[in-house]
């Protein structure tokens, strides 16, 4: 029986040694498959086969189109999404700016037809109508966070908050939104798990490969109905953000 060590695994090893040694720096674009081919000889399996060793490992990154990079070990910023009563802001909003950091977010608003968990959720029918939102946080420039957010249509439909991010109080956090229409929302109420990023939240988040998440299911009620009137799930990269509930005496 051969004992000989496999093409990919030697490809792999001599690429890992260079990296841990440092003759490789982080950022450093790595050689193309035609180039590792040339080298070692073997078929383009070779070469895909090692990267992806190393892309496992957490050496090295894949860009789609661009190549494979050595990646960057150092400890990412901590982000800080701290609870504060009665805030009117998004627990997200300010959080990267705080630390010194540009703060910005893509969205994407559409009216759909609540599925039977969201409607369950809102306490309303499934099938009718909601205003639902897509968010991608970003902290200079990286992705941190993704959100999906629903409010009954019934609710906001006829008012200037229907859309959460257009018009005069795009933005503002859902507790200032619900005050327009004179209703006062409270605290949320969260559920917080930690599991692994799925491919699609992993490729969203830019974590490659993917890794921890925190998974946050929140909803706002009405203080004086119980009725609730928005509801979010929330993806939190695990190694970007610190979650901080109540706060210490004055």
């Amino acid at each position: 029986m051969s004992t000989e060590t496999p093409l990919y695994l030697q490809v792999a090893d001599d690429l890992r040694a260079l990296i841990e040694s440092g003759k490789l720096q982080p950022g450093t674009r790595l050689p193309s498959v035609a180039d590792i081919n040339k080298k070692y000889g073997g078929s383009n399996s070779v070469a895909t086969s090692a990267y992806k060793l190393l892309v496992d490992e957490g050496l090295v990154v894949s860009r789609h189109g661009a190549g494979h990079y050595v990646r960057s070990q150092e400890t990412p910023t901590l982000l800080v999404r701290r609870h504060r009563k009665r805030s009117d802001d998004s627990l997200t909003a300010g959080a990267a700016a705080e630390q010194g950091m540009v703060e910005t977010w893509r969205h994407d608003s559409t009216t759909e037809q609540a599925t039977e968990p969201v409607a369950a959720r809102l306490g309303i029918p499934a099938g009718d109508p909601v205003m639902h939102t897509s968010y991608t946080y970003l902290a200079d420039e990286q992705p941190v966070q993704l959100a999906e957010s629903w409010e009954p249509l019934e609710m906001t439909g006829q008012s200037l908050v229907v859309l959460p991010e257009v018009g005069p109080y795009a933005g503002v956090g859902v507790a200032a939104r619900m005050r327009v229409l004179d209703i006062e929302v409270g605290e949320p109420v969260e559920k917080v798990r930690a599991r692994m990023a799925t491919r699609v939240e992993a490729q969203g988040l830019g974590m490659s490969p993917p890794g921890p998440v925190l998974s946050i299911e929140r909803t706002y009620y009405d203080q004086a109905t119980g009725r609730a009137v928005e509801t979010a799930d929330i993806v939190m990269r695990g190694d970007r953000w610190v979650n901080i509930y109540g706060q210490p005496p004055a």
